[in-house]
């Protein structure tokens, strides 16, 4: 869902719960703002489990540097080191 559309879920659904007084015929407003802030916070545990599974997929990565010399090969003795 996302981080933004959950949040934006959850002030509809404060808002039509807690602000609006207004009745429309056939549907209750406080329901609807009720099940919107609970589809908002559901998506909102999703999205930040989400976001740090790939956080940490991220930091394990390595780099390993390999240098490859010839040990027998002296720097002071063979100028092509």
């Amino acid at each position: 869902m996302g981080l933004g559309t959950s949040i934006f879920l959850i002030a509809l659904g404060a808002i039509l719960k807690f602000a609006v007084t207004a009745t429309v015929s056939g549907i209750e407003l406080a329901t609807v703002g009720t099940i919107l802030i609970v589809v908002g916070i559901i998506g909102l545990v999703i999205t930040l489990i989400y976001m740090m599974q790939a956080g940490r997929r991220g930091a394990v990565v390595t780099h390993d540097r390999v240098v490859e010399r010839d040990p027998y090969a002296d720097p002071r003795v063979d100028p092509r080191i």
